[in-house]
């Protein structure tokens, strides 16, 4: 991780405790006037879908760069799978083997835009119901929000576009989110489990006691 990550890590903390600490109060006050009491899971669950947010955010923008910093070559890139590609230019560069593509920093920026997007499918999944292709459609949609964002240099608002406008990104962004709805599933299917244990015990018992009747 680089100290430029590291930094962006920094600021998204911060946006979050700023976020959260703003939050909180107009919560709990909604939360005794509607159930007469804090309800822990609804605090934890917004604290983490603020948490989420305010680091993917902080991740995908910062740090912004100064006036005088280096233009990028390259603005747009609209060829799927170019970061395979990338891959074996990298490996190749470097004098290393097939054998070490994971290690490449482009594998590891495919895999970070994963990674990145999974907590947004089980947010999908868990939270707001949603399924599979529901789930896509957020993260294609959200990851669309950001490359264009960082195309227009957000908006006007940094000196010059700084971020490459990449389908690649939106390609891993939405598989991201489409691997978390899938693990967000089997979250919810390992919680069931306990409950159709116990039921199918007490099921079993009336049955027998309607055959020795």
């Amino acid at each position: 991780m680089t100290n430029a990550q590291v930094t962006a890590l920094q600021y998204g903390l911060i946006g979050f405790l700023a976020v959260w600490g703003t939050l909180l109060v107009p919560q709990l006050v909604l939360q005794l006037a509607r159930y007469g009491r804090p309800r822990l899971r609804g605090l934890v669950t917004s604290a983490a879908v603020v948490f989420y947010a305010c680091m993917a955010l902080a991740v995908v923008f910062l740090p912004l760069p100064s006036a005088n910093g280096r233009r990028l070559e390259q603005t747009v890139q609209l060829r799927p799978f170019q970061w395979i590609a990338d891959i074996h230019t990298e490996l190749v560069k470097h004098g290393l083997s097939a054998a070490h593509w994971f290690s490449t920093q482009t594998f590891q920026q495919a895999a970070l835009n994963v990674l990145l997007f999974v907590p947004l499918g089980i947010f999908a999944r868990i939270l707001w119901r949603r399924g599979l292709v529901g789930a896509l459609a957020v993260g294609a949609t959200v990851s669309l929000a950001i490359e264009i964002t960082q195309l227009t240099a957000n908006f006007g608002t940094a000196p010059f576009v700084y971020r490459i406008f990449d389908v690649d990104d939106l390609m891993t962004n939405t598989f991201g989110a489409g691997l978390g709805w899938l693990f967000g599933a089997l979250l919810l299917a390992l919680r069931g489990i306990p409950s159709a244990i116990h039921a199918q015990p007490a099921g079993r018992e009336r049955i027998d006691f309607a055959q020795t009747r």
